[in-house]
């Protein structure tokens, strides 16, 4: 399918208000999975990201939602919670189970109606379509109200989106991705230099962002704060803690590969990598590629939503 589903045991449910044109899509891995999460971006909106640091006490998640919204977007993280506890899924302490869900959002509430976000109830739709099988891109889930291009003039920017990708390796050894493009910089297809996404001018050429940033070194991004790139990385590799933070750290790669700038004071990118399963491999091999896949599903996303 060319999708993160591809790695055995993970479902992927998207729920979205297309008028509204905001969304949240859930990665659900089967009996949990071993979790790491890099933070690059310098406006991350999150929620549950301290416990994935080395040194906590929790080893396993139960899902990892990515949603629009801005900070009001992490309301959705509680439907997800209240479906999960309904399955009896969660870290048991007892009396119950808590559901462990780490969140982060995009800024799309430029876009559509700002005054309707992912709640509770979406997030709980989007696990209630949660399948092995999704395979859909563009602006669908979280990318519904994704952007890129925003250095200058938000209208102008261009439609982001969601894109997918997987790779098998030798001995049945399978890593895929999941990225939401919505950048403030340019998107680039690093295979052959094309811009696929930016700031348009009048005329619908793509203004080079950071030549444009460089005519107004003072303020640059006027009302230009309205970003992020996400992504999710997953493998059936067993790896522990530390090595899957190793994995979401060279997959961050990806997004600097195509997206000009990156990581900037007013993008929040971010990307969480799940191990699930019990293969074997290197951990150097398997960030490399994942850094591949995450480059190569920022552009698809982004494609893909220019096509719909």
């Amino acid at each position: 399918m060319n999708s993160l589903c591809d790695v055995p045991g993970i479902r992927i449910g998207h729920a979205q208000d297309e008028e509204a044109q905001t969304g949240c899509t859930v990665i659900i891995p089967e009996g949990g999975a071993v979790c790491g999460v890099d933070v690059r971006g310098s406006s991350p909106g999150t929620r549950e990201i301290e416990l994935l640091k080395p040194v906590r006490n929790v080893q396993s998640i139960d899902a990892v939602l990515l949603t629009g919204g801005s900070a009001f977007g992490l309301n959705a993280a509680g439907g997800v919670q209240v479906f999960l506890e309904e399955e009896g899924i969660g870290y048991d302490v007892g009396c119950c189970r808590i559901p462990l869900v780490p969140s982060a959002v995009i800024f799309d509430l430029f876009v559509g109606d700002p005054k309707i976000r992912p709640d509770a109830q979406m997030g709980y739709k989007a696990c209630k379509y949660a399948t092995s099988e999704e395979s859909r891109e563009g602006s669908i889930g979280v990318g519904c109200g994704a952007t890129v291009g925003k250095v200058g003039n938000v209208s102008h920017s261009t439609r982001g989106g969601l894109g997918m990708c997987s790779e098998c390796l030798p001995g049945d050894v399978v890593v895929g991705a999941l990225a939401v493009a919505n950048s403030l910089g340019d998107v680039i297809d690093p295979e052959t230099g094309e811009v696929v996404g930016g700031n348009r001018a009048s005329d619908g050429k793509i203004i080079d962002a950071v030549e444009r940033m460089k005519q107004f070194p003072g303020n640059p991004f006027r009302r230009s704060r309205a970003n992020t790139t996400l992504a999710v990385v997953a493998t059936n590799v067993a790896f522990s803690k530390e090595m899957i933070i190793k994995v979401a750290q060279m997959a961050q790669v990806g997004i600097s590969r195509t997206t000009r700038p990156a990581h900037t004071m007013f993008d929040g990118d971010i990307v969480f990598a799940l191990s699930l399963g019990e293969k074997v491999a290197d951990v150097n091999v398997v960030g490399a590629v994942a850094a591949d896949l995450v480059a190569r599903a920022v552009v698809r996303g982004v494609r893909a939503a220019g096509d719909d």
